[in-house]
């Protein structure tokens, strides 16, 4: 992204998460992006590309922040990723995930359900590499996504009910890396 776009996208992230994606009219996406109206549509020339600039620059920000320079340990690396997306949580996404909200607005929306796609699973690899626990990308979505969209309701038992479960993930063996069909492995939780 070129540095004026990157702004432009900064600008738009932070109005769709203001206001989400139905409300702001194009004269309240202008202000926020800090450009004129022609500046706009010659960067992003629909408000489709509006969205997807804006999560697109959303999704950078959230791996960046939860990722970057994570403790060498795989279990204080996972904690480290909760506790992080918690403070995500609090100070940028208080009321749920702005990707899941996107897909809301226009569930019929194929490209948006694709950022979705792409931002959890690349969440979920990344946080299985660092832990260690190739072949429980599975388990991590639902324990990182279940943090994130249980966050507005739950806060603080989100988190420790996520470090549990990861805790207990860290403690089991994981499957094979390979040859593992879908929906064929199990574990035991006890």
């Amino acid at each position: 992204m070129t540095d004026a776009r990157t702004r432009i996208a900064a600008g738009l992230e932070r109005a769709f998460a203001a206001h989400g994606f139905a409300e702001p009219n194009v004269e309240t996406l202008r202000d926020a992006s800090g450009v004129s109206l022609r500046t706009l549509y010659k960067y992003l020339p629909s408000r489709d590309a509006m969205v997807g600039a804006a999560l697109e620059h959303r999704h950078q920000r959230f791996i960046d922040r939860v990722f970057g320079d994570l403790p060498r340990d795989p279990s204080e690396a996972l904690a480290a990723i909760i506790d992080r997306i918690a403070g995500w949580m609090a100070e940028e996404a208080a009321h749920g995930c702005l990707f899941h909200a996107a897909v809301a607005a226009a569930p019929n929306d194929a490209r948006l359900r694709a950022l979705l796609a792409r931002h959890k699973e690349e969440v979920v690899r990344r946080a299985a590499d660092v832990a260690g626990l190739p072949g429980c990308e599975d388990d991590l979505m639902l324990i990182l996504d279940g943090l994130t969209q249980s966050w507005p309701l739950r806060r603080d038992r989100a988190v420790a009910s996520a470090k549990r479960l990861c805790a207990t993930l860290l403690k089991v063996d994981p499957p094979p890396a390979s040859g593992r069909r879908a929906g064929t492995w199990t574990r035991s939780y006890s």
